[in-house]
């Protein structure tokens, strides 16, 4: 049965030194009539991301020092979140408008899928040729998922938590729709904070992913989340 689309959303953003990207992604969900609330996690920031977060009427913010990683700002965002649905979003979003959001959430919306998650403009080559970005930080899926998962999430490494809920995915056997963002795109991290720190950090995300799964894990997991695809 297709959903009412009265505000049913919990939106949860995580930022971190995100002052001068942040306000586009703010600009979009605050008032979007699919979010019931909007909580935005600003993990430890240097710069004036929680200010810019303030001045956002119908925003909450949970702030907190020293940066934690993204892992444990999501967990912090999920424990707080009430709605029984969540839109996970970065805060880098480019291109970003209404009618992406109503897209991510449309295949959930309609019953189509328990899952949805996006394809950005500048996602990997070999994910627009498989069709599935496994790493996307942008999804619609249920809160019950991640019921009582939140402690767990704060142990993993700080870049964890994509692979992690994509094995609860799995394990649910939850039906996935991948909806394909062809505007939208993230700020690479060498724009931020220069090429070879973003390298570093980069190749700390990888790091982060294999310590939660092996490569020969990585594969099984994206070939398990392909066979979901709706």
């Amino acid at each position: 049965m297709q959903r009412s689309p009265k505000a049913w959303l919990s939106c949860i953003i995580c930022a971190y030194n995100e002052a001068q990207r942040i306000g586009p992604i703010l600009n979009v969900v605050a008032g979007h009539r699919l979010f019931a609330e909007i909580i935005v996690i600003d993990d430890g920031s240097t710069d004036d991301t929680a200010a810019r977060v303030r001045a956002c009427p119908g925003v909450s913010l949970i702030s907190y020092r020293p940066n934690r990683g993204k892992t444990y700002a999501l967990a912090r965002g999920i424990a707080a979140a009430r709605c029984d649905h969540l839109m996970l979003l970065d805060a880098d979003l480019a291109g970003i408008g209404p009618q992406d959001i109503e897209a991510l959430a449309a295949p959930v919306l309609a019953g189509a899928a328990e899952v949805s998650i996006s394809l950005r403009r500048n996602s990997l080559g070999l994910y627009r040729l498989l069709g599935l970005d496994f790493l996307s930080g942008e999804r619609v899926l249920p809160r019950a998922l991640l019921r009582g998962a939140a402690e767990a999430m704060t142990q993993l490494p700080r870049w964890g938590s994509e692979v992690f809920i994509n094995e609860r995915i799995i394990d649910q056997g939850l039906r996935v729709a991948v909806v394909d963002w062809r505007c939208v795109s993230h700020t690479p991290k060498r724009l931020k904070v220069g090429a070879l720190q973003g390298a570093i950090e980069e190749f700390g995300m990888m790091g982060d992913t294999l310590r939660v799964l092996t490569p020969v894990g990585l594969v099984r997991q994206n070939m398990a989340l392909l066979k979901l695809l709706r």
